[in-house]
């Protein structure tokens, strides 16, 4: 099974780096939309901080802490393969820090995950059946086994869709996965 999840991540690297930037911002633009009628009512919201190339988070970021909602981004500790957990009132002070991820660093407010409603998370390929398939560290895997109850939304562009992605019981299935072209829930109806 390994095998065959090298394979899909590589080709879904593949199908995003022929995205020219135009596309990814207007994707990533249409991305934002869907996820902010998504999250209307939500108080609490756990957002990764997008890296180039994947879909932008930063404007989604935004219009959260406009509209009075509290933002919580992960910062990944390498040396506990886990997500600790900061509220993000002011982007200006992220820094690029683990696999050169933004990150508050120097600026932390610390959040407790039994606050978070929802959490938005980066996907390399993902399949109409809400099974994501991350970088292969495992960081949201494990958060989201340690605390199943937010809603967990998986963004990626339409180009990164498999027919089906392999998943063992270590892997955590997205409630909606969305993409430019609209939404997935898990049961599979496009939205």
């Amino acid at each position: 099974m390994s095998q065959t999840k090298a394979a899909l991540r590589l080709r879904a690297k593949e199908a995003r780096f022929l995205l020219s930037p135009s596309q990814l911002a207007e994707y990533s633009s249409s991305i934002t939309e869907r996820l902010l009628d998504l999250l209307d009512g939500f108080t609490t919201v756990m957002v990764y901080v997008a890296k180039p190339p994947e879909a932008e988070t930063m404007g989604l970021i935004a219009a959260l802490n406009r509209r009075g909602v509290r933002v919580v981004v992960p910062i990944i500790e390498r040396e506990t393969c886990s997500l600790r957990l900061s509220y993000l009132p002011d982007p200006s002070v992220l820094v690029p820090s683990t696999f050169n991820v933004p990150e508050p660093i120097g600026h932390e407010l610390p959040a407790r995950p039994g606050d978070v409603e929802a959490v938005v998370i980066p996907m390399l390929a993902f399949d109409a059946e809400g099974n994501r398939l991350g970088y292969g560290a495992g960081y949201y895997d494990r958060f989201l086994c340690r605390y199943p109850h937010p809603k967990k939304i998986g963004i990626a562009f339409s180009c990164q869709q498999a027919a089906s992605i392999p998943a063992d019981e270590n892997d955590v299935k997205m409630d909606y996965i969305v993409t430019e072209k609209g939404i997935f829930r898990q049961n599979g109806r496009a939205g």
